[in-house]
C-alpha cells in the first residue's frame, strides 16, 4: 500500500479520498477550507489525516493527487516553495484536474527541478463514476511514473491510458470535453426546439434515448435536463472554463472550432445571466428563458 496525499476535497476530491482510503492506502488530505477536508476525514475515521498546509500533506508521500478548481490554483499550490521543499525526490505527483497544457508544462518543469515525477492525468467521468471505480484517466508523462501511480489510480479508475509526454493528458481531456460540451449544447437546443413545438420534455427525451444520438452522456444526463432542482454534477461555470481552454488551445494549434466558439459564447451568456452555479444541463433552461435575446 502507498502513502498518498490528496490536495483538494471538493466533490471529486472527496469521492476519490473515500475510494483511495477504502483500497487500503494511507492517506492525508488538504483543502483550502480545512473544514471541508475534516468532513472527509470524519467520514473515514482513523484512516485519513487532515493536513493544515499542502506542504504538510505532501511530505513523505509516494503519490500526490491534485484535484483543484483550475490550473491557476494547481500551479500556485504545487509550485509553492514550501511544497517543493517538502516533496520527497521520486514522488509521483498527478494533476487530475482540467488545468490545460500550458499548466502541465509549467508543473513538469518545476517539479523536475525538485526531482519529483509529474503526470498530467485528467479524468473522464463525474462523482458517480468515482464512486463506482469506473473513471477513465488520460495520463501524460513518463511510463515509469504511470506504473507507480497506477495502483493508487485504480482505486477509482477502471482504465488508465498513457497518451504521451507531459501535456498530452491535458490536450486529450480538452479534446474529449469539446465533444461533451458541444453535445450538451446540442441536446439543450434540441430539447428547446421540441418543447417549444409543444412536445412534452420527457417524451422528447425518450426519443433522444432511443435514437442514434443515445450516447452514454445523453442517458446519464436525463434527470439533469428534466429536473431543474437536481444535484449539480458539473456547473456551467466549469463548462465555461473548459471551453475557454479548448478555444485557446485550438487557436494556438490553428485549428478552426467554429461550433465550439459559438457554444462558448452561449455558455458565457448563461453564466452572465446567473446560471453559472447550476448544472451544465441548465443551458436548456437558459435558452428557453432567453430565446428572444440569444
Amino acid at each position: 500500500m502507498a502513502d498518498v496525499a490528496i490536495l483538494g476535497t471538493g466533490r471529486m476530491g472527496s469521492a476519490m479520498a473515500r475510494r483511495v482510503a477504502g483500497a487500503g492506502h494511507r492517506l492525508a488530505v488538504w483543502n483550502r477550507t480545512e473544514a471541508t477536508a475534516r468532513v472527509v476525514a470524519d467520514g473515514i475515521p482513523g484512516v485519513v489525516s487532515v493536513a493544515s498546509t499542502p506542504a504538510a500533506a505532501v511530505r513523505n508521500k509516494d503519490v500526490v493527487l491534485t484535484v483543484l478548481a483550475d490550473g491557476d490554483a494547481t500551479r500556485t499550490t504545487v509550485l509553492d516553495r514550501g511544497v517543493l521543499t517538502a516533496l520527497t525526490p521520486g514522488t509521483v505527483l498527478c494533476d487530475l484536474g482540467t488545468s490545460g497544457p500550458s499548466v502541465a508544462t509549467d508543473l513538469a518543469r518545476g517539479l523536475a527541478d525538485a526531482q519529483v515525477r509529474f503526470l498530467d492525468a485528467p479524468v473522464s467521468g463525474s462523482v458517480p463514476a468515482v464512486e463506482a471505480g469506473t473513471l477513465l484517466v488520460m495520463a501524460g508523462g513518463d511510463a515509469d511514473a504511470v506504473a507507480v501511480a497506477r495502483p493508487v489510480l485504480a482505486a477509482f479508475a477502471r482504465t488508465v491510458l498513457h497518451v504521451g509526454p507531459a501535456g498530452a493528458g491535458q490536450t486529450m481531456k480538452l479534446a474529449v470535453n469539446l465533444v461533451v460540451h458541444d453535445l450538451n449544447s446540442a441536446v439543450a437546443e434540441a430539447l428547446v426546439i421540441a418543447t417549444s413545438a409543444g412536445i412534452d420534455a420527457a417524451a422528447a427525451y425518450d426519443v433522444f434515448e432511443e435514437s442514434v444520438i443515445a450516447a452514454p452522456f445523453v442517458h446519464y444526463k436525463r434527470a439533469a435536463f428534466l429536473e431543474p432542482d437536481g444535484p449539480v454534477a458539473m456547473s456551467l461555470d466549469l463548462v465555461g472554463k473548459d471551453l475557454r481552454l479548448i478555444v485557446a488551445l485550438a487557436d494556438e494549434l490553428r485549428v478552426p472550432v467554429r461550433m465550439t466558439e459559438a457554444n462558448a459564447a452561449s455558455v458565457a451568456a448563461a453564466c452572465r445571466a446567473g446560471y453559472g452555479p447550476r448544472d451544465m444541463a441548465s443551458l436548456s433552461r437558459f435558452l428557453t428563458a432567453h430565446r428572444d435575446s440569444v
